[in-house]
């Protein structure tokens, strides 16, 4: 699969592509998006489209091709620019007619720190976490925007701790990453012990100069962004996953980080409605005039915007905890056609003294 793919990599690049890409369009992105807006779309794209995750789909590899292409320059401010001026003939022009793109699998390697491929990469753990949303967003089925705290590779130094991009052998243990100890048993006794040199962590290998960013530790914590898909009547205990967006590590490939779309504990922005299944359940209180008398009428404003009407024709009495149930007007039925039921109970309230209930008697 590697051949293959190097081969149609060649093509795309030597040939060019028939019709020249809109390089937004590629990351599915606005021509006004921010650089933080461009590095989301080539993250969640570029796993999507992997060769890996995609084997001998020859669209998928195609793609991921594109998005390595449109990423590197739309990632570099002074490319941007050029392309947003003058297109794909001005970035030829500025570098004298020639390709000089790089490796779409080493564009990849960078974003990710040093993993090219998912194949045989040693996984990391994965996350979980909690999107709080209220009702009307599980009627509607929106999407909401959930920010995660993470481990990040290091962009300044690609992962690899150092400022200067080298490492140099551990003096401590001559580059082997193990050193001995020895340890007195007893009279004339002594042990070796081969340990894990502590200078260099077992690796061998120390950073003279430590990257200013990261301190040399190759990760940083960052704040990411994820739109969050909330289907129309998900269940309790739904989750949403996205794949390699957890802890990231050059040591290993990103696990995957799962959301649970969990309602508003509190009930805010629910409307006075509970869901119980596919129905819905909301308490309306009446005076004891109108439940005696019948005669009114109310609007309720419902999940999806607009107003519901109850109401009660005059000389009709309700009773207190009667129950209207309204067919069709509960929530959306999850990976099923139609709708639930919304049953409305009354409360009747009594008048709290004699004379209020002279009055309203």
């Amino acid at each position: 699969m590697r051949l293959r793919f190097v081969l149609a990599f060649a093509l795309l690049w030597l040939g060019g592509l028939a019709v020249a890409a809109d390089y937004y369009k590629v990351l599915g992105v606005d021509r006004s998006a921010s650089e933080k807006d461009i590095k989301r779309a080539y993250r969640q794209l570029s796993k999507k489209y992997h060769p890996d995750k995609n084997p001998g789909d020859d669209t998928a590899q195609t793609k991921f091709v594109e998005l390595a292409e449109a990423y590197e320059v739309l990632s570099d401010k002074s490319k941007r620019d050029i392309y947003d001026r003058y297109g794909e003939e001005g970035l030829k022009q500025q570098s004298g007619g020639g390709g000089g793109q790089r490796d779409p699998f080493d564009m990849f390697s960078r974003f990710f720190g040093g993993q090219g491929h998912f194949r045989g990469a040693r996984r990391g753990p994965n996350m979980e976490t909690q999107l709080q949303v209220p009702l009307t967003t599980i009627y509607k089925g929106v999407n909401e925007d959930l920010t995660v705290d993470v481990q990040a590779i290091c962009e300044h130094c690609g992962g690899s701790g150092s400022a200067d991009g080298e490492q140099h052998a551990c003096s401590t243990c001559s580059g082997r990453g193990m050193r001995l100890i020895s340890r007195q048993l007893g009279a004339g006794m002594v042990q070796r012990i081969q340990i894990a040199c502590d200078a260099c962590g077992g690796t061998g290998r120390v950073i003279a100069h430590p990257c200013k960013h990261c301190g040399g530790q190759k990760v940083v914590r960052e704040s990411r962004t994820h739109a969050v898909h909330v289907n129309k009547g998900c269940p309790r205990g739904a989750r949403v996953l996205f794949e390699n967006e957890a802890d990231e590590s050059p040591d290993w490939e990103a696990g995957d980080l799962y959301v649970e779309i969990v309602e508003n504990p509190d009930g805010t922005g629910n409307l006075g409605y509970r869901r119980r299944g596919h129905d819905l359940f909301r308490r309306e209180v009446l005076s004891l005039r109108e439940a005696l008398s019948g005669g009114w009428s109310r609007e309720i404003p419902f999940l999806d915007g607009t107003n519901l009407t109850v109401s009660r024709k005059a000389g009709v009495a309700v009773q207190s905890g009667e129950r209207q149930i309204i067919r069709g007007k509960g929530m959306p039925k999850w990976q099923q056609p139609g709708y639930g039921n919304l049953v409305i109970e009354y409360v009747v309230v009594m008048p709290g003294n004699k004379k209020y209930f002279k009055d309203e008697l």
